[in-house]
This record gives structure tokens, sequence and C-alpha cells, in this order.
């Protein structure tokens, strides 16, 4: 099994919701950045999304745009982004490490020699906001061959038998996006989350996690009765920036217990 598949049953028997928590690689400094994904999985996270810093994060909100932004004039890169990586794996061998991005970088990278480096580096996952996935087969070709996990983005509006399309192909984890929009700009309904995660049920056996505009324990409980795991990253780069990121992490750590 996976690190993505262990998380998930050792979840699903210790009877919780999933903490997916994201932060931006080197935002504010590589060593700062560093220190704060640390502090989210020694309080919680069971999963890392690490954000690979680009200049156009166009699916981002004001928050993650400005966290990307200060991150490239750090001089953070999609190099150091995995040397980032390859040392928290070191000293979390067990925790599912996705790496969160934009195509363009990896494009520039070259897909073959990222996916092995990435996979070099522990990666378990790549997430890709702007790549189509009929546009999709020569990466996907490649992070099934490191062994890496193809996690889609599904929205509200996806359609059903798209939705079926897409998650054929899948591994992982499933992203539900709660809202239409860019991240961390809007909080979505219960309700509706629940009516769209059983329809997607129907799709996929794969685990599904709701984010987009989860930013206290409170939301995250309400949107995580009906979904697998909650992801949560605006909210924790602002805490982060506040000086309580570990008390917001406690707080939604506790919320999908």
């Amino acid at each position: 099994m996976s690190r993505i598949e262990k998380t998930f049953e050792r979840l699903k028997v210790e009877g919780r919701k999933g903490l997916v928590g994201y932060l931006t690689a080197g935002d504010p400094d590589v060593e700062a950045s560093e220190a704060r994904m640390r502090a989210a999985l020694d309080h919680g996270v069971d999963i890392l999304e690490v954000g690979v810093p680009f200049s156009d994060p166009t699916a981002d909100g004001p928050t993650i745009q400005a966290a990307s932004f200060r991150a490239l004039q750090g001089g953070m890169d999609v190099k150091q982004t995995l040397a980032l990586v390859s040392r928290l794996r070191a000293d979390y061998p067990e925790v599912p490490i996705v790496l969160f991005g934009y195509l363009n970088p990896l494009f520039y990278y070259g897909y073959e020699q990222f996916c092995r480096d990435v996979a070099a580096a522990g990666g378990d996952a790549l997430l890709v906001v702007d790549l189509p996935y009929e546009e999709s087969d020569e990466l996907r070709q490649h992070m099934t061959s490191e062994g890496l996990d193809f996690i889609p983005l599904i929205a509200p509006t996806t359609p059903t038998e798209r939705a079926k399309e897409i998650l054929k192909d899948a591994g992982g984890f499933v992203y539900y996006i709660m809202v239409t929009g860019v991240t961390g700009t809007r909080s979505a309904d219960a309700t509706d989350v629940k009516e769209h995660v059983e329809r997607l049920r129907t799709c996929t056996d794969l685990p599904i996690a709701v984010g987009f505009g989860v930013a206290s324990g409170e939301q995250a409980s309400a949107v995580g009765d009906a979904a697998d795991a909650v992801v949560v990253g605006s909210a924790l780069i602002n805490a982060a920036g506040e000086e309580r990121l570990v008390e917001l992490v406690d707080e939604l750590h506790a919320a999908l217990g």
C-alpha cells in the first residue's frame, strides 16, 4: 500500500477525518517554510501539500499568490522545493507528501526528470492545477513509472460523466473544490458539499478530500462530515504569518477527530 492508502486506512480505523495541510515552499524563506511544515506535521496534519511557488498562480487567491511571490523573491525554485521534501521525508517517513503546483515549472524542468526527482525526494503524488485532463497523458505516464499518484481536481460544475472520465486514471485521493473561484476567498455550504460528495462517490472508490474556503475548526467539522478529509491552505498561511499556525492546526485536528 502507498503512504496515502495507509493514511486513509489508519484514519478509518481511528474513526476520524483527515487533515490535508497546504503550505508554500520557501515562504517567507526556506528555513521558516521548513519550520512551519514541521510544526504542522507535529501537530496533526495527516497529508502535507507542498506548494511549488509559481509567478502566475491563477487558481489561487491573494493569500497564496502573496506566499508564492515571497518565495520566488527569496530565490525558491523547483530544485530547492524537492530538497525541502527530501529533508522532510527523512524525519517523517510515513506522512504522505503531495507536490501542488502549476504546469509551467514542471514542463520547463522536464516531465520525466521531474517525476524521477520527486520520487527520489520521497514525494507521493502530484496535483497540477492548470493541467487539463485531456493534456495529461505524457505527465501521467512518467508519474506511473515512478509510482506517483495523479491527484484529480473536481469542481461543483464538473458534470458526472466528465468526473468519471477524470477519475478513472486518478490515484491517492480526490480533491473536491467546494466553491467556484480561487482559493481562500469564499466558504461553501455544507449541504451542497454533501450532495456533491455523494455524487462523486458513485464515480470513484478513492477517498474524497474537500477544500477551498475552510478557515476554522467549525467549518472543517461541518464540511468534513461528508468527506474523508479536509484541505486547508490559505488559512494556514495566514495563521503562520500571525504566529498562530500551531493553534489553528490543533483546532482543525480536534474538530476532525
